[in-house]
């Protein structure tokens, strides 16, 4: 038997980093509102300093910390504090979050004196999406990270396809044997040998290209439906998604699109207190909104990225009112989509859609809405959609679309 040497709490942290705090405490900064105590509809939720206390003391009771720190001097020193001890480790651990910017604290409304909330701010935002990533990259093995690659030739620093003679506004990178071979078949091997504008050629790389991209969450009551919180994930992706864009794609743009009854854009700062609700799915909507978005950007590359997990249930009709009907494919919510996915098609602008379900009406209009734009689809779940999304944005190689 291990014999465990309980010592006091001497008022340290127990080597508890912010960085090692703020990962145990993810899914209460990501939570998607789905809990034990019934479904929360509300955009955004405030968290109070109690509520932030009160999720240190249960990632320290269910070990969540001594499962990423020195585990053994963890267990033992909680085992021998006291409730007073405890509740005096967590103040410090949630002050401390605080003073190194992972958590801003402000006073709370007129009507509450003495409330403090906490929010979530952009410094938290980059670590949690930083470890999203490194998660969901994990078990794709080797990638290489870089510009979007395409089908074009350009004149860059590195030589990947053959040489061509130099034109006027190309990166001057000498192809030297190409250039002295054409002046010598041109004026035969005599020296000195005399260099002419048509003899200087230079190497060709694959042409880069920058892309906006526009990532729509299905935020329906379907996406916490039947015990399964399928929103909380998609979110994590599009914090990594972001990390990924912000540190490798700098010159690349991502915005964010909720969709439910109607569509709004969601600025990724906001992103870890989005919440489920209302209950329909107005897909067409969130492509209205991702198109007028991408027309803003100035960029060679276009695309919209959906997470969903049903089929569209709603419209916007011409008089402002939200047309709705969960049951089975109606052929006006279908019809209507559908010429917005076409409207995507004749814009150049590709969709990809990562289905969280797989049931034959969401099949059934995905794959004509894939046909139309001629994107890609997947089937996927909450635990593996990080994976599929990620290679998908890193893997894939742009075709031209007719």
């Amino acid at each position: 038997m291990r014999r465990i040497t309980y010592s006091r709490y001497t008022g340290e942290d127990l080597g508890i980093s912010a960085e090692d705090l703020l990962q145990a405490l993810a899914d209460f900064f990501l939570d998607s509102g789905f809990s034990r105590a019934g479904f929360r509809f509300v955009e955004f939720d405030r968290r109070t300093l109690e509520d932030l206390q009160r999720a240190i003391h249960e990632a320290l009771e269910r070990g969540l910390l001594a499962e990423l720190t020195d585990g053994s001097r963890i267990e033992q020193s909680l085992a021998g504090m006291s409730e007073a001890e405890l509740q005096q480790l967590v103040e410090r651990l949630a002050r401390r979050l605080i003073e190194e910017g992972y958590v801003a604290a402000s006073e709370g409304e007129a009507d509450e004196p003495g409330k403090v909330e906490v929010e979530i701010t952009d410094k938290s935002l980059d670590f949690l999406g930083y470890r999203a990533l490194k998660d969901l990259l994990g078990a794709l093995g080797k990638a290489s990270f870089g510009a979007h690659d395409t089908r074009e030739l350009a004149t860059g620093i590195e030589a990947s396809g053959a040489s061509r003679p130099y034109e006027f506004g190309d990166t001057l990178n000498l192809d030297v044997a190409a250039t002295l071979f054409s002046a010598i078949r041109r004026q035969g091997p005599n020296l000195p040998l005399e260099l002419e504008y048509g003899d200087l050629h230079v190497h060709q790389s694959e042409y880069q290209s920058s892309c906006a991209t526009v990532l729509m969450l299905d935020a329906s009551h379907s996406m916490i439906l039947y015990g399964e919180d399928r929103f909380t994930p998609a979110k994590k992706v599009a914090l990594a998604l972001a990390h990924l864009i912000r540190t490798q794609y700098p010159g690349d743009s991502l915005r964010c699109v909720l969709f439910h009854d109607r569509a709004e854009e969601l600025r990724l700062s906001e992103l870890a207190r989005a919440q489920v609700g209302p209950y329909y799915t107005n897909t067409r909507d969130g492509l209205i909104l991702a198109q007028r978005l991408l027309a803003q950007e100035r960029k060679d590359m276009k695309q919209i990225i959906m997470i969903t997990d049903g089929k569209p249930s709603a419209i916007t009709l011409d008089d402002g009112r939200v047309y709705r009907n969960a049951y089975g494919l109606d052929p006006l919510v279908i019809a209507r989509t559908l010429e917005e996915v076409d409207r995507c098609r004749r814009q150049g602008i590709q969709i990809n859609t990562f289905m969280l379900a797989s049931d034959y009406e969401l099949v059934a209009f995905v794959q004509k809405a894939t046909e139309l734009c001629r994107g890609k689809a997947y089937f996927t779940t909450p635990y593996t959609l990080g994976q599929y999304l990620l290679m998908d944005f890193l893997a894939r190689k742009t075709r031209t679309i007719h």
